[in-house]
């Protein structure tokens, strides 16, 4: 034990000199302000707002028909996977995973949203009969009516997808930020 402090390096290196001579830093957070002042940007938050809307009615009705368990599985996936993607879109986090066909993917996302959509509001607006005399009718009417709005929505969406696809050939590296 008394030689210990004899075989004990004691030198510290920096992340300068780890790194050849380029400052270390922590991941910084940006915000793409410009986003939420795009077309894009917008359908993504209406979808949000409205997707939000039409599952709190139906989740506020007492359900009797099953097939409001369909667009409740629907509305609150898609609701909740278009958040995760705004705020990934919104942050930046697309540059950090630069190998993924961001372009693309959101296309495709925004196509199986309209598609999944659709057959939720058909799935909701022929439910809506059995309610008439209920005091829920208003709520199934109303929610059938912003799932056919968040279905254009995310249909308006695809199209504003695919032009951004197309426009770059697909290519994430060279993309500013997905639409």
């Amino acid at each position: 034990m008394s030689d210990f402090p004899d075989n004990v390096a004691t030198e510290t290196s920096s992340p300068q000199s780890q790194q050849g001579g380029s400052s270390f830093q922590l991941a910084s957070i940006s915000m793409d302000l410009g986003l939420i002042k795009s077309i894009p940007g917008i359908l993504m938050l209406a979808e949000i707002g409205l997707g939000l809307l039409q599952w709190a009615l139906i989740a506020s009705a007492s359900s009797i028909i099953p097939a409001y368990g369909w667009v409740m599985f629907v509305a609150v996936t898609l609701w909740l996977l278009t958040i995760i993607l705004f705020f990934m879109l919104f942050f930046g986090a697309y540059h950090k995973l630069s190998s993924v066909p961001w372009p693309m993917l959101v296309m495709v996302y925004n196509a199986v949203a309209t598609v999944l959509y659709l057959t939720a509001f058909l799935a909701n607006a022929a439910s809506v009969a059995p309610y008439s005399s209920t005091y829920f009718y208003g709520h199934m009417a109303a929610a059938a009516f912003f799932g056919i709005v968040v279905t254009l929505l995310y249909g308006a969406s695809t199209f504003f997808s695919y032009l951004a696809w197309k426009g770059d050939g697909g290519n994430a590296a060279s993309n500013s930020g997905p639409a």
